[in-house]
């Protein structure tokens, strides 16, 4: 993932060690080194027994964990760091053997997931007591960690970092014959709340007929998206644009004018951290209209940095809309102002040593300024 390797590429106190279980779009991702521990031949038998008959979250093999240790033995590896909740929890075996400390952090999806079952409840507890330390994105994810029962004292707060130096702040022209440019990035998944956001343009295009709306990103709900689109009337002003690169990205950022992100709580507990397409859209310029979900309020102040409506309420985000965009000039300020939310809190430098301090904490070491 991007904000991963990100995150890796700026330390600087630390050299990281990357263990995946293959590697893809290494021209895009250049990283050495980096150890490839496949999944064995038996790997689905195995998780098809812990989820279908245990009911219970599949843990990795002896053999899996032994190859692991001898790469953390090779490269003598001074501390652990696991991305993502769930992953810690297959690696739970590893966890319990290995002697030096380990970091796990949480985005946002791998917090309250499955939790209803006891077995992945029980399991999830038993990686957070053995974790040195716990990285959250946004204080609402500690809380959500706090009520599973992680102990508040080992949970640090470490944000997404934005390369702010690779994004421009553009102030926008506002259309004056109504042919506004929405915007929304993401996976198109139940989170993201594009159906909230198909019907609130739909309302918003009945004042405004010349306005459009690009959507950029793939999964899922493409098909059913693209239904909804045909039965709202919009089909015609709607663009699903696929899978974008970052330089792609950021032109339909400047060519924009509002960027859309309603966030939403999905049945089984994904929820967002801080969503970094939402990020990077403030810092370029764009007056972001948003959900009061997850990370997103730590982010965004109501009213001032950007506007937050109720989720899965397309009539509210319709009428905010239209008033932000019935006086053009507030817009400006509230761009400006989300672009400096964003460089305060999520600049990616500060957030990279933020981290180099943490990883020092939990080895018990003092940090020192270029040690």
């Amino acid at each position: 993932m991007l904000h991963i390797y990100r995150q890796l590429t700026a330390l600087e106190r630390f050299q990281p060690v990357v263990i995946a279980r293959k590697r893809e779009e290494a021209a895009r991702f250049p990283f050495t080194p980096l150890e490839v521990v496949p999944r064995p031949a038996l790997h689905f038998l195995r998780r098809f027994w812990y989820r279908n008959l245990l009911n219970a979250p599949w843990r990795m093999s002896s053999g899996e964990i032994a190859r692991i240790e001898r790469v953390l033995g090779d490269h003598e590896a001074q501390l652990l760091h696991i991305y993502f909740g769930h992953i810690a929890v297959h690696l739970l075996p590893l966890m319990r053997r290995w002697p030096k400390p380990v970091v796990v952090s949480f985005h946002g999806a791998d917090v309250m997931v499955d939790l209803e079952k006891p077995r992945y409840r029980s399991a999830t507890r038993e990686m957070l007591a053995n974790a040195r330390l716990v990285l959250v994105r946004s204080d609402s994810l500690a809380r959500g960690l706090t009520e599973i029962g992680c102990s508040p004292e080992k949970i640090r707060v470490h944000r997404t970092g934005i390369p702010l130096g690779e994004i421009s702040f553009t102030p926008r022209a506002w259309p004056n014959d109504g042919a506004w440019c929405f915007l929304q990035a993401g996976r198109l998944i139940a989170k993201k709340g594009l159906t909230t956001s198909l019907r609130a343009f739909a309302e918003f295009r009945k004042r405004h007929p010349l306005a459009t709306f690009t959507i950029a990103g793939e999964g899922p709900m493409l098909d059913a998206l693209q239904a909804l689109s045909r039965e709202l009337a919009i089909k015609e002003a709607v663009s699903f644009a696929g899978f974008l690169s970052q330089a792609e990205l950021r032109a339909e950022f400047k060519r924009a004018h509002i960027f859309v992100h309603p966030s939403e709580l999905e049945p089984d507990g994904n929820q967002e951290g801080v969503p970094n397409a939402m990020l990077e859209a403030m810092a370029s310029g764009l007056p972001v209209f948003a959900t009061r979900h997850g990370g997103i309020p730590e982010a965004i102040e109501d009213g001032v940095s950007g506007v937050l409506v109720g989720e899965r309420d397309s009539a509210a985000l319709a009428q905010a809309l239209l008033e932000w965009c019935a006086h053009p000039e507030t817009l400006s300020k509230l761009a400006q102002s989300g672009a400096e939310a964003v460089a305060e809190k999520f600049e990616q430098r500060a957030q990279a040593r933020a981290l180099e301090d943490f990883y020092f904490e939990a080895l018990g070491w003092s940090a020192r300024p270029g040690s």
